[in-house]
């Protein structure tokens, strides 16, 4: 167990978990760990549109300085920015200040290593073991502190490097889209990227004033997008969510496309164009088992993680897959990135709309999903799921689905939260199981 990492770095309330002081000692244990060989050290630091992210960064750029890294700012770019700007630029760490879907209230810390791809669990204990230890002993001599300035031309590099992930010959000529960037990180990027391939832009979700990030807008709150999608007759939008890693598309009737009818997309493409790595892709447990079929009728296979991009990333490179994501909309392209990219995710699905001149509906209705039902238990303290009466509830619910359904019950991973999902051919089975473990759950958590 780790006490500060979650699945995707350390996330919490801002100025309650994530504290300026947190921050700083953060920067000062990670800047020690990175800090390999005798070279002028630096780290790339990117933030989304959050009110407290002048504050962490604020405070990171003091840790990072302290131990005698220079430290490169970005200002408000995407994570898959970050990644990508932690390579290119030859900095031996990445930082990316947010707490993606969550609201504005929450903030975080991701941190990448020099390969732009996000730490492993060792590593993140390393980090753990020096922020809680005496860092003192270890910090730069006067001489040796590190300088701090801010990178004005991110936004041009990032755009440029978004649009050469489509063949030249590619355009955007005639689609009429809307994109919701959820007042996040990519409030400039992607309107820009998607106007100067072609398109007719309508932007929404694109006035950050630090308070409003995924604020019944982006991929987690698509309501907006999809009148807006109707009011405005667009062949297809596009919905980011605060960070802009991950991407749910509407297609010209209004209806919401998730990140597992995406794959299906891109990978049935991907392997008509012989692109594929290896016969298949990689998702998590949370994935529709109608994926799996789909992909096992046309000679595919799905490989399940635990949930979260990183895992699905890391069984990806272990196994040499260049295609998985998350039915939550985080894409991994690895050919192309080294985390989670909505707007590249949305460009290649883009692409093949484009090739095969149809509509959306039809190009993104590769399958019918099997009933799927998700509910979440918020509890306060404690382990719900290892009380007596919740084992029991769960091992009835399998028991009644059998092999017609899954049954996936887990913590989250960045809120104080149980998620119990259940899918099935039976959609009245699948609510039944739902409901008697919920209900166990909320007594336990009572």
């Amino acid at each position: 167990m780790r006490k500060y990492f979650g699945t995707d770095g350390i996330r919490g309330r801002a100025n309650g978990v994530i504290t300026p002081e947190l921050a700083l000692k953060v920067g000062q244990a990670a800047g020690l760990v990175f800090q390999r060989g005798d070279h002028r050290h630096r780290v790339v630091i990117g933030k989304d549109t959050r009110l407290s992210g002048y504050m962490i960064e604020t405070a990171l750029v003091a840790g990072f300085t302290s131990v005698g890294m220079d430290v490169l700012l970005l200002g408000p770019v995407p994570t898959p920015a970050v990644a990508m700007l932690t390579r290119s630029m030859r900095a031996d760490l990445g930082v990316m200040i947010s707490a993606s879907h969550n609201p504005f209230e929450d903030n975080g810390i991701k941190l990448f290593g020099p390969d732009g791809f996000k730490l492993n669990d060792e590593v993140e204990r390393e980090i753990e073991a020096l922020i809680d230890g005496d860092r003192n002993k270890k910090l730069a001599g006067a001489n040796d502190l590190g300088r701090a300035k801010r990178i004005e031309s991110v936004h041009a590099r990032y755009i440029e490097f978004a649009k050469r992930t489509l063949p030249r010959h590619v355009t955007l000529d005639g689609l009429r889209v809307v994109v919701d960037c959820a007042n996040g990180a990519g409030y400039r990027v992607a309107p820009e990227t998607l106007w100067e391939l072609g398109a007719e832009v309508i932007a929404i979700g694109t006035e950050p004033d630090g308070f409003n990030i995924n604020r019944a807008v982006g991929s987690t709150a698509p309501a907006a997008l999809v009148e807006k999608v109707r009011e405005r007759r667009a062949d297809i939008g596009i919905a980011l969510d605060g960070d802009a890693d991950r991407v749910l598309i509407v297609d010209e009737k209004g209806q919401v496309v998730d990140g597992d009818q995406l794959m299906a997309v891109v990978a049935r493409s991907w392997k008509e164009d012989a692109l594929l790595a290896q016969p298949g892709i990689v998702a998590t447990i949370m994935s529709n088992l109608g994926l799996e079929r789909f992909l096992g009728g046309i000679g595919l296979s799905l490989a399940r993680t635990a949930v979260g991009d990183r895992y699905v990333l890391e069984h990806m490179r272990e196994h040499g897959y260049n295609l998985g994501g998350e039915q939550s909309g985080h894409i991994i392209m690895s050919d192309y990135t080294t985390t989670g990219d909505g707007l590249v995710a949305a460009l290649q699905l883009l692409s093949v709309v484009q090739r095969q001149n149809r509509p959306v509906s039809e190009v993104c209705h590769c399958f019918d999903p099997l009933p799927q039902i998700l509910k979440n238990v918020r509890y306060r303290s404690g382990e719900p799921l290892r009380q007596d009466s919740v084992v029991t509830a769960i091992e009835q619910a399998r028991e009644r689905l059998g092999n017609a359904g899954r049954l996936v019950i887990r913590p989250s991973g960045t809120e104080p939260v149980i998620r119990v999902m259940a899918e099935g051919d039976d959609r009245d089975l699948v609510n039944e199981v739902v409901d008697e473990v919920v209900d166990a759950v909320t007594k336990a958590a009572a």
